[in-house]
């Protein structure tokens, strides 16, 4: 990127929140600080209204505002992408403001961009399962949470313990919502077991935002997932899979830690660093036909029990 292009990408950058660190300029263009100070002097000899202050970052001066702003084909083409994605992967009413507000950008494009745009609309589709419970259309639950969030308020919710086989009122401080293998999660405080819970979305039966506010002591959604993940044990795998029954396996390969794959005489080598080794054990099951356990030792044990009792099982009618 040359640095006129950088400088208003810096400049769309401030606009988009109320302050902005140097560090996350930096990061964001893989700039130094000492170009980013040097970048935001240009951009206010040039007469853009910018406050600095020590320790918080860099703010615009409120009022001050940018001309439309012109996006690129492949900008553009982002969006249409995303529309897709958005549509659906979250709520219909979430769905539909976002093609709303995807509407008002084409409004701005030139007319040779916007038959680009037509003729690539149709040819780009997500396609998903119809595994677990329908959400309701009538509720937009991810904007609900993302209001609450934003406000800081105290959630009532109505949710279905899977394990438990029960229905629970719930109220929550919601911390923030991420997706994970075909479905939405909400991470929130409990209030009724005193500690942080994962809601799945397909499991709420119902949700609500109450006037009470919570205090905003909550870590990141990233940082509560980087802490839920940082001691879990992952356990190295490798397994030999016939060439031709390898074809078969598909995309389930990557939910049990897929890693590499390297081609012999004998078949495919395929490893994996599994999370859980009691799900790997009965996932390898269902081609163990046409797979040997190369390690770990553990994994092969756990196998040929299961395959014992299943034995007994039978032999026992």
């Amino acid at each position: 990127m040359n640095r006129l292009d950088r400088l208003s990408a810096i400049l769309i950058q401030l606009q988009s929140r109320r302050t902005v660190r140097a560090q996350d300029i930096a990061d964001r263009f893989d700039i130094s600080l000492r170009t980013v100070y040097r970048d935001i002097r240009s951009l206010e000899q040039g007469g853009i209204p910018i406050i600095g202050e020590a320790g918080i970052g860099y703010s615009i001066m409120e009022g001050y505002r940018l001309p439309p702003v012109m996006f690129s084909r492949e900008e553009a083409t982002a969006f249409i992408t995303a529309e897709k994605l958005v549509t659906n992967l979250t709520d219909a009413k979430n769905g539909n403001s976002y093609s709303l507000a995807l509407d008002k950008i084409r409004a701005v494009l030139k007319t040779s961009d916007k038959d680009y745009l037509e003729n690539i609309d149709h040819r780009i589709e997500v396609v998903t399962n119809n595994r677990g419970p329908e959400i309701s259309l009538q509720q937009n639950r991810l904007q609900i949470i993302l209001n609450a969030i934003a406000e800081k308020k105290l959630m009532r919710l109505d949710y279905f313990a899977y394990y438990r086989q029960e229905h629970t009122q719930r109220m929550i401080e919601p911390a923030g919502v991420f997706y994970l293998e075909n479905h939405w999660h909400l991470i929130a405080w409990c209030r009724l077991r005193k500690r942080y819970r994962d809601f799945r979305f397909d499991r709420i039966r119902d949700i609500s935002i109450t006037e009470e506010h919570y205090d905003d002591v909550h870590p990141s959604i990233k940082q509560y997932l980087s802490e839920q993940f940082k001691d879990m044990k992952l356990h190295d795998v490798t397994i030999l899979v016939d060439k031709e029954a390898s074809l078969h396996l598909g995309e389930q390969k990557y939910y049990q830690g897929y890693v590499s794959e390297k081609e012999s005489d004998k078949g495919i080598e395929m490893q994996f660093l599994s999370t859980h080794l009691e799900g790997f054990a009965r996932w390898y099951m269902s081609f163990a036909d046409y797979a040997v356990i190369l390690k770990p030792e553990a994994l092969q044990q756990r196998v040929k029990s299961l395959f014992a009792a299943i034995s007994k099982n039978i032999n026992s009618y």
